[in-house]
């Protein structure tokens, strides 16, 4: 051994031909700043091949163990820096491995043993190691930077080791251990769902250790994985001692309140709403003008009163972003005094609010605007079954009578409708999308089941709302541009070239043409309207839909894509998202003559605050609801049902059910007595042997085979093909299509994604 390696004792008594230990490999990397394994080799003299090999095997060691960085080919060794350091948050997969999820780069791929050290949601520095056969750069943690939550809700559990607390998905991975005196002390049953505070966290070779704090009630599932969700997803679901007190002292307005605000409370606005809408932010007027020209006024809860800039309030609103709606439960952003109280519109009270003051001509056209706040008298509370009744006969002796009886109210709901029908026609003529999607609730029985999974119908009241809406939120970002103010626009870009190409060779199914990239708004409607009265129109939007970019909040404008808007921001829900509220602010500020109010974050930072708050919030109601479906589905394994093919791959098909719209995958190995292949471009599953075919919008016959509460993946046998769908009938024999370049799709594993754009 010709090298000076201060380990050179330690490495002797291990090996019989020892090499350099790993010490003395990364400070002579670190002097040569870049070797390869034959050049390394050479600068310590080994020329002996079990020598040569066992260094090569050590590199690779290092290499996946974070402590030299491998590239290029042949390989090069350099030591790590902090260059190659970076910082992203956990995302763990029910069966154990994880990610890296970063914004500027692909995401790093952790094996178990990382996953040992780290929940969901943590955020950790990491580094790159190496590629793995599928592509995928694996990582190493370096460290944990910053712990998501320190306590979890799971079910207690005994093995040969002693007591633990199994955690749900997406942290199944990691139980949690907890002492024998810990559980007696509190009585607690195996199985039982907890609350488990961290006493010490986990490590390679240790589980995390907790302590239970709550013995929780398992008698309703739907609030117990609510819980659970919150403290998944770090949702806070309390508000702060100091924000409760600021909302307590507001009381009902009087006259110091309503000064300096233009009075309104003449007007018959009204709010429409769902039936089963807690709170009311917005209410709306319209009037005829000379020349056929109108007057829409719509009022929105002026939240910015009460919730002052930097206050316990909005410390807590901010931190929050959004309101959160689970099904018969919402996290509110703002406390429920404020929320269903004071900036709740309700009927036959003063309430506070921001105007925007709308003119528009009788072709359609915003003409003038004006923005001021205001107190109002909301005349009616109404719903969208009302209204939608009363569009269809407004005589109609059972709708209340505070449409019917007061001829105010009805002239401005049937001037509303007039407008609606006018700025449908613009919608139109913008090519605004119009996608055929079904929206589902959950109705409840009185123990917590589930009772029934119904679609929400979107009637002219529904329609008519939300052109009012967008005309308040188009008229405020056209102002904040105008006049230069410090606020969140609401973005949506266009679709990269990528999921262009992809909707290109997708839109040749329909003979219809799209450009392989930079489409228009023209180009979506055109497959939209050839193809929104097909039977499988919702599969087909469906995949149009997720070629779309995800909106986000930024403080530059770039417009609105989906919506065809130049200029879009959000202005009319400031009770339940926070960029909402700083519009409001900076509205008024900028018609009052007052200073514009300086906020403890940046408009970059609220822009990423509240876009990420808005997905957390999405991301755990998503998962709600798959997982009060699922637990659905449970009571109904063995069970056949009807359904539609709404997405096809090359691991199986997922079949919709019609009647309960609860999605499940009928895996490939259980589609059909053929050897398959799947044609991405067809969007079709191929039978090379007996020319079998399935694709988009068929219908089919499945049984429930079984439900995976980890994975929330519901599986199905398919029993029966009931019917092609008008696309797949007109297919060219598929027996002598060219096999699709990703092989065989019998061959391919299964794996579950979802996507909402």
């Amino acid at each position: 051994m010709s090298w000076n390696d201060p380990n050179a004792s330690s490495e002797a008594q291990k090996y019989d031909n020892p090499i350099p230990s790993r010490e003395l490999i990364l400070s002579t990397i670190g002097e040569h700043g870049e070797v390869t394994h034959q050049q390394l080799a050479k600068a310590f003299n080994i020329d002996d091949p079990d020598q040569f090999d066992a260094l090569g095997n050590r590199l690779k060691a290092m290499a996946r163990d974070g402590q030299v960085n491998r590239e290029g080919r042949p390989y090069r060794y350099r030591t790590i820096t902090k260059q190659d350091i970076v910082t992203g948050t956990v995302s763990a997969h029910p069966k154990g491995f994880g990610f890296v999820v970063l914004s500027d780069m692909p995401d790093l791929f952790l094996h178990e043993k990382q996953m040992r050290w780290v929940f969901n949601g943590d955020t950790v520095a990491a580094v790159g190691t190496s590629t793995d056969n599928r592509g995928r750069t694996e990582g190493r943690i370096v460290d944990v930077v910053e712990r998501r939550q320190n306590n979890f809700i799971g079910t207690l559990a005994r093995d040969e080791d002693g007591f633990c607390v199994e955690l749900g998905s997406p942290n199944s991975h990691q139980p949690i251990t907890v002492t024998d005196d810990n559980v007696q002390a509190l009585n607690i049953k195996q199985g039982a769902p907890v609350k488990v505070d961290i006493i010490d966290w986990p490590n390679q070779h240790e589980f995390a250790t907790g302590k239970i704090t709550e013995v929780l009630s398992d008698d309703n599932d739907r609030e117990l994985i609510i819980e659970t969700t919150l403290l998944n997803y770090d949702i806070p679901s309390d508000f702060s001692e100091a924000a409760l007190k600021q909302a307590a002292e507001y009381q009902e307005p009087i006259e110091k309140d309503i000064k300096g605000r233009t009075d309104l409370r003449h007007l018959p606005l009204v709010t429409i709403d769902g039936e089963d809408a807690r709170d009311f932010d917005d209410a709306v007027f319209a009037e005829k003008r000379s020349g056929g020209n109108y007057r829409v006024v719509v009022a929105i809860a002026d939240v910015s009163y009460y919730v002052t800039p930097n206050s316990p309030l909005d410390q807590d609103a901010y931190e929050r972003g959004t309101s959160v709606y689970f099904p018969h439960r919402v996290i509110p952003m703002l406390p429920e005094v404020l929320s269903n109280g004071l900036c709740s519109l309700n009927p036959n009270l003063d309430r506070l609010c921001m105007v925007a003051d709308i003119k528009i001509s009788r072709a359609g056209k915003v003409t003038g605007y004006e923005f001021y706040p205001s107190v109002m008298h909301s005349q009616a509370r109404l719903t969208y079954n009302q209204v939608n009744d009363y569009f269809v006969n407004p005589t109609d002796k059972r709708l209340p009578k505070s449409l019917t009886g007061n001829k105010d109210v009805k002239k401005s709901i049937d001037t509303l409708h007039q407008l609606y029908e006018l700025l449908l026609k613009k919608r139109e003529e913008r090519h605004a999308m119009e996608f055929e999607t079904v929206e589902t609730y959950i109705k409840f029985n009185e123990k917590g089941g589930i009772d029934a999974i119904l679609p929400r119908t979107r009637g002219d009241s529904q329609k008519l709302i939300e052109e009012c809406m967008l005309l308040a939120n188009t008229c405020a970002a056209n102002f904040a541009l105008k006049h230069e103010l410090p606020v969140l626009y609401r973005n949506h870009d266009k679709p990269d070239n990528e999921k262009s190409m992809r909707i290109h060779e997708y839109a040749k199914n329909f003979g219809l043409p799209f450009p392989e990239e930079n489409p228009t708004q023209a180009d979506y409607q055109r497959i939209i309207e050839a193809t929104k009265d097909r039977p499988d129109a919702i599969s087909i939007h469906s995949m149009l839909l997720r070629s779309m970019m995800q909106a986000n909040y930024a403080p530059d404008n770039i417009g609105h894509f989906g919506l065809a808007y130049d200029e879009y921001s959000h202005f009319t829900s400031p009770i339940r998202r926070y960029p909402d509220l700083m519009l409001h602010r900076a509205i008024k500020a900028k018609v009052t003559n007052s200073k514009q109010p300086v906020m403890d974050f940046s408009l970059d930072g609220a822009g990423t605050q509240t876009s990420d708050t808005e997905r957390r919030a999405e991301k755990a109601s998503r998962f709600v609801e798959s997982w009060l479906k699922c637990h659905y589905m449970t009571d109904h394994v063995g069970e056949e049902f009807e359904g539609i093919v709404t997405t096809v791959t090359n691991f199986g098909l997922f079949v919709t059910l019609t009647d309960l719209y609860i999605d499940g995958l009928v895996h490939i190995s259980n589609v059909g007595d053929d050897f398959f292949v799947y044609d991405e471009q067809q969007q079709q599953l191929i039978g090379k042997d007996k020319g079998t075919l399935f694709g988009l919008g068929d219908l089919v016959k499945v049984q429930v085979a079984g439900v995976n509460m980890d994975l929330l993946q519901i599986d199905f046998d398919l029993k029966e093909k009931l019917q092609s769908s008008a696309m797949n009938q007109t297919k060219k024999q598929p027996a002598k299509k060219e096999p699709s370049k990703k092989g065989p799709a019998k061959r391919s594993s299964r794996r579950s994604s979802s996507k909402k754009s």
